[in-house]
């Protein structure tokens, strides 16, 4: 069994995640972690499977989200930097 959490960040600044070669620029992006359910256990116990950001993409004109792997705790490491430069 899964299950899907979504959430916004907000960036004030530009910054940078592991596995995006390019710097990211400030602005809102929407991350989805995905759970799964732990079976065999007497209560409910979900583990993290993925966390994936979003991100915009342009090509000729047309713009489209580009879904990204991460770490979150490279996620939150960026935002606590994000946050001291504020």
């Amino acid at each position: 069994m899964m299950r899907t959490s979504q959430k916004i960040v907000t960036f004030t600044q530009p910054f940078r995640l592991r596995g995006v070669e390019e710097m990211l620029p400030a602005g809102a992006y929407q991350v989805e972690t995905d759970e799964e359910l732990v079976q065999g256990l007497s209560f409910p116990v979900y583990r993290r499977v993925a966390t994936v950001i979003f991100l915009p993409s342009q090509s000729a004109g047309a713009t489209w989200l580009h879904a990204i792997d991460i770490d979150p705790s490279e996620l939150d490491a960026a935002q606590e930097r994000d946050a001291a430069i504020a």
